[in-house]
């Protein structure tokens, strides 16, 4: 935000206001960095008195600087000189200091030499403009008398263009200037104390200071909220939340803190005013008042910005996580209602019997009473998201369609419900019609069958038998379907609903068939620089379990292919095709990166219309600043990516395309090599017109130093992904190769590592290149025993480890001290001074030291020096003694091999044998006096001793 950006100009103000050069101002020494003075640098020098700033003014308001009597004033460096009077002449306002210093020189009781000396140091090195020059000349009648005549004589030798007054006494100088406005020891009454005045000027600065660093702050917290990305899920966000909360709470304490410290500090200086009434403050210490005010002020601006806008963040935060929740509510009610939709649909029998229909009716009772809740739960939620709609979330666009959904599902619902109920509604009424109509027809069978024949041939039986037929028709109409169309219309609308439940059934499979098949997308390259092409896409099986062989097709530009992998899940199969398409599609990327580096930035640098661009630093070194990136280019655009391309269609090649070009990757460490010098050239041309123009033409977000640290990216890239193959290919086909390839890119990794390391060794007289093969390095506790030496020292040498940093080569290990250094004021930076080395052809080693089974012993020369070595930890240990076992075997075997064949040659050749118990093991040293091959000179030297 603007206000703490101004806030920290208006701080950074304060303290630069009396920015000074800590040499003298030569053409050569202006050129050079500029840095604010403040009194901690100078406090040594403040102590010693021999100039003052007591904050009194002449009468035309310019302030006063007095040198006091000091008896070594002549002896004070010139440097320490400079500084005190420059901090001095910074101290008063730009007005004051335009109107002209006036300078009290009090030598009363010193000689005519030293005025002259205090007047030629201040007129050749004094920075401020002088309206006056006071000199208080010696008392003594003869130094007076000299005085009065030197000043005569040499005047103007002191190139002063201002007046130099000599005064005979204090008396005359308050002629000049006021009393009120001189300390006690010029006569005056102002009140003055150094030791308060420089613990004041203390305070003043390290609370400008305090403020600066609280905008900074500010600042920085306040660019890292506005560039966090909201979280997709609760915790996430609810753990977001918490820690920015809780940042802005230490914040806003650090604010108090602050304010607190300048209110104490203001307090301070107001204390003889507000300890006595009739005191004044000087006018500096009414620029101190002023001064603290001022930051004040600017802490109170910088806060009420800094709550503005952490009110804004705080409440998107909490806007964002009612999303979060009302989202993760959405998909839990959304899947219930849709289970019971889900349910209803399958719901389609309406009963063939009365008893049946009624059990029907009670389970579609029993799922409306289950479907309650969830509907509660859905108006509801739909409700809360109107409310975060009405109080102006910033998520209108997705709370709106999701409420929308839920009313729809919960209308649904309750609408198929209703509908089943009328259905089986209906159906009962039915089914009990035909039940009645059943019993009447029973009825009257058995009225029928009941009427005798022969009571009917009477003409009275007759009668009544017809009577009673009459009456039991007249029942009929009572157990007749009231309209047999209505009985139609109840089939075919059942036959409807069957039909629109398979329809629906038949919409629902469809759907979750389409969640089955839909298309995997591969993971995306860096959405800054992405190429727009088509993308890979994979179409899943329809099913796959676990434990059986599975075929996956995968269509990519055009070409269909199959590739098979055994015993690997569905999931499993997915993610292995996102890590395939994940490496090429960053590969490319990676190598348009670096085209559009060569072609322009180093193209443009040959390029006649830029070159009056070029800054003279950077002239002649492009090999400096880009390396050997076009050898990474042309290796990676030519060879690496099309090798890759292939391995689309036969996967089971990518671990075989970094076991081939193990070599090739090697250019990688010649490149890290070169990147301090590199980056140290950037930092010196970087903000140079023509970086500017080629990085506008390129359109590139990043400034080229972003880019120039792509292939060191890259190449550790390459180990995450084969991780990951990993973890999806596990115990299948091909995991040894892919276990190989990334051992492969790790030995690539720890090589260019190492080469990091040994380019920082200083000290070495030798050629580390003659050395062999840098095989480990790394810090150890390291201490050294001498058969030959005083007892005390032998002592001394054993319990007092030494901190130092180890290279193993093939032929030497070296000894050396790690140092960092800052470099042009960027993080600091390591080197390792060499102290000592050992030829591994005379060293042995035991490698377990009683006590601590993280120690062992290097000897030398029969252990005539023993160095004892601790590791961080076992592990560390144990590496380093297969690495150093391996040099000693490779070199025994060697010896070997020479011995075979000085016999052959029929060169004597003989072997001594030395025994040396090392506590737990026995080790067997033999003593190989070689003759050296006819031409070579790398042979060991005799009684070269290998255990």
């Amino acid at each position: 935000p603007k206000f703490w950006k101004r806030s920290e100009r208006m701080s950074e103000s304060f303290m630069n206001s009396r920015k000074i050069s800590v040499f003298p101002c030569t053409d050569e020494i202006m050129q050079q960095e500029i840095r604010p003075l403040v009194a901690v640098d100078i406090i040594e020098q403040l102590h010693r008195q021999f100039a003052i700033l007591s904050g009194g003014r002449g009468k035309d308001g310019a302030p006063i600087i007095t040198f006091p009597e000091f008896a070594g004033f002549s002896e004070i460096p010139d440097d320490d000189f400079l500084n005190v009077v420059t901090y001095l002449t910074s101290i008063p306002s730009l007005e004051a200091a335009s109107i002209g210093f006036i300078i009290i020189i009090d030598r009363r009781r010193d000689k005519w030499s030293a005025v002259k000396a205090s007047l030629t140091r201040i007129a050749g090195a004094f920075p401020g403009n002088l309206q006056l020059v006071f000199v208080l000349r010696p008392s003594r009648f003869i130094q007076r008398a000299i005085a009065d005549i030197g000043i005569k004589l040499y005047r103007d030798d002191f190139k002063m263009k201002v007046p130099i007054i000599m005064l005979n006494s204090v008396s005359d100088l308050h002629g000049y200037i006021d009393k009120s406005q001189l300390t006690r020891e010029l006569g005056g009454t102002l009140e003055y104390g150094h030791s308060q005045w420089i613990h004041h000027r203390t305070a003043i600065e390290n609370f400008a200071m305090t403020v600066k660093t609280t905008a900074q702050m500010l600042q920085t917290f306040g660019t890292d909220l506005a560039e966090t990305e909201l979280p997709n899920d609760v915790q996430c966000t609810e753990e977001l939340l918490s820690s920015h909360t809780e940042h802005h709470s230490k914040l806003k304490d650090e604010l108090k803190l602050a304010v607190k410290q300048g209110a104490t500090l203001l307090t301070c200086i107001r204390e003889p005013v507000t300890r006595s009434a009739n005191s004044k403050l000087s006018p500096d210490e009414l620029e101190n008042v002023a001064t603290v005010e001022r930051l004040l002020a600017q802490l109170d601006e910088t806060e009420k910005a800094f709550d503005q806008f952490w009110t804004k963040h705080h409440l998107k935060l909490e806007q964002c996580l009612q999303l979060r929740h009302f989202e993760h509510d959405f998909r839990e009610v959304k899947l219930t209602l849709d289970n019971l939709m889900e349910t209803l649909a399958g719901f389609a029998d309406i009963g063939d019997s009365v008893t049946r229909v009624e059990n029907l009716l009670k389970e579609q009772k029993h799922l409306e009473e289950k479907g309650q809740e969830p509907l509660e739960k859905a108006q509801s939620l739909a409700l809360h998201g109107e409310q975060l709609i009405q109080n102006n979330h910033y998520a209108i666009d997705s709370i709106r369609p999701k409420c929308v959904e839920l009313r729809r599902i919960c209308d649904d619902f309750t609408n198929e419900t209703k509908k089943k109920y009328d259905i089986l509604g209906k159906s009962l009424e039915l089914h009990k019609q035909l039940d009645k109509a059943s019993q009447w027809c029973e009825a009257g069978i058995y009225l029928l069958a009941s009427q005798a024949v022969d009571k009917c041939q009477s003409q009275e039986g007759a009668e009544t038998a017809l009577v009673e037929i009459e009456k039991f028709l007249v029942t009929a109409k009572e157990h007749q379907l009231s309209n047999l169309k209505e009985f139609y219309n109840q089939i075919v609308q059942k036959l409807e609903d069957v039909q629109e439940m398979f329809d629906k059934r038949q919409v629902s499979l469809k759907k979750l068939a389409a969640k089955q098949t839909r298309p995997v997308q591969p993971v995306a390259p860096h959405p800054e620089s992405s190429p727009k092409r088509a993308s890979p896409k994979i179409t899943r099986p329809a099913a796959v379990g676990r434990g059986f062989l599975c075929v996956v097709k995968a269509i990519n530009r055009n070409t269909n292919f199959f590739f098979t992998c055994a015993w690997l899940t569905h999931s499993t199969l997915l993610s292995f095709s996102h890590i395939i398409n994940e490496l090429i599609e960053t590969e490319r990327v990676y190598v348009e990166e670096l085209q559009s580096i060569i072609e322009g930035y180093a193209s443009e640098m040959d390029n006649p219309n830029l070159v009056h661009l070029i800054p003279s630093a950077l002239q002649n070194k492009k090999e400096i600043l880009f390396g050997n990136l076009p050898e990474i280019y042309y290796f990676h655009n030519r060879i690496f990516l099309k090798e890759i391309e292939n391995c689309i269609e036969n996967p089971e090649l990518l671990a075989r395309c970094f076991l081939k070009r193990k070599e090739d990757l090697q250019i990688y460490e010649k490149y890290c090599q070169n990147k301090p010098r590199s980056e140290a050239l950037w930092r010196q041309c970087g903000d140079s017109i023509f970086f500017q123009e080629c990085q506008r033409k390129l359109d590139h977000k990043l400034s080229l130093d972003a880019y120039l640290l792509k292939p060191v990216q890259r190449i550790t890239k390459y180990q995450l992904l084969l991780k990951e193959m990993l973890k999806c290919s596990k115990n299948s086909e091909g995991t040894a190769e892919l276990e190989e390839a990334l051992a492969t890119v790790l030995d690539i990794i720890k090589s260019v590592n190492d080469s990091m390391h040994q380019i920082a060794i200083t000290g070495y007289e030798g050629d580390v290149s003659e050395l062999g093969k840098l095989l480990m390095q790394g810090s150890f506790n390291v201490w050294t025993d001498h058969k030959k030496g005083h007892n005390k020292v032998k002592d001394l040498a054993r319990f007092k480890p030494m901190q130092r940093h180890l290279f193993l080569y093939t032929k030497m290990l070296l000894f050396c001290k790690k140092r960092e250094e800052n470099t042009d004021g960027h993080e600091k930076t390591a080197s390792y001074s060499f102290k000592n080395s050992l030829k591994m052809s005379t060293v042995g080693i035991t490698e377990n030291v009683k006590g601590d089974n993280k120690k062992f012993e290097i000897w030398y020369n029969g252990r005539e020096e023993v160095y004892i070595i601790q590791a961080s930890s076992v592990e560390l240990k144990n590496t380093w003694i297969s690495e150093i076992r391996k040099v000693l075997t490779g070199q025994l075997e060697a010896c070997r091999g020479r011995a075979h064949r000085a016999a052959a040659g029929n060169v004597s050749f003989s072997c001594s044998c030395q025994k040396i118990n090392s506590r737990k093991k026995v080790f067997v040293v033999l003593t190989l006096p070689t003759v050296p091959e006819k031409g070579r000179s790398d042979a060991p030297a005799p009684n070269a001793g290998l255990l």
